[in-house]
């Protein structure tokens, strides 16, 4: 009960604090609303939980047995976070009013957590700390799955609640260019970690 109380808050630590899947969905509620950012909400929390299950049953073996496969993972996300980030800073009251613009799709979401480097910390620290050999894995690995399916759907849905409420407040279109700025620059700031440790990686 003990090491299941601490994988809920492990969950709901990971999952509330700000990171590319939550500035992203907070920005989408903001500029999209809720209705038309669910389809990213399903496609984070189903990616999160596709990869975590392959995580654990071995992908996460062949990306440590090949670290270079790892790395290029990592920078190919960074740069591919650094786009979205420069789409989300550069987004336009119009084009999103007209709907040239649109938010990230299922398929979009769901993809992008393999490319998430704070996916992968939260999926392999999960991993690493409430599996044990003394149980049986795969019902282990089932029970981490829950959790962040049950902890992450409403801590990730907050930010997109927290979104659709600004959204009320920023009505004038400078707000809404400005909020579109800080959002790009920290979605952009959140990058730059991995990224660096990536291109030390291949100049090593």
């Amino acid at each position: 009960m003990e090491l299941f109380s601490a994988l809920v808050f492990f969950a709901f630590a990971t999952s509330i604090t700000p990171g590319p899947n939550n500035i992203m969905i907070m920005s989408s509620g903001v500029n999209y609303g809720v209705q038309k950012s669910l389809a990213h909400l399903a496609g984070i929390q189903t990616g999160f939980l596709l990869m975590l299950l392959a995580v654990g049953l071995g992908a996460g073996v062949v990306l440590q047995q090949q670290p270079v496969l790892h790395q290029w993972i990592k920078f190919i996300g960074s740069v591919y976070l650094l786009y979205l980030a420069w789409k989300i800073a550069t987004a336009e009251p119009v084009q999103l009013a007209t709907g040239s613009s649109k938010p990230l799709s299922f398929i979009q979401a769901l993809l992008f957590q393999w490319v998430n480097a704070k996916a992968w910390v939260m999926i392999t620290g999960a991993i690493a700390a409430f599996t044990s050999l003394h149980g049986v894995y795969w019902q282990q690995l089932v029970l981490i799955a829950a959790v962040f399916l049950l902890v992450g759907l409403p801590c990730t849905g907050s930010w997109l609640l927290f979104g659709a409420g600004l959204k009320r407040l920023l009505t004038a279109p400078r707000q809404r260019r400005w909020f579109n700025y800080v959002m790009g620059t920290l979605l952009a700031l959140s990058v730059l970690p991995p990224l660096w440790q990536a291109v030390q990686a291949f100049s090593s």
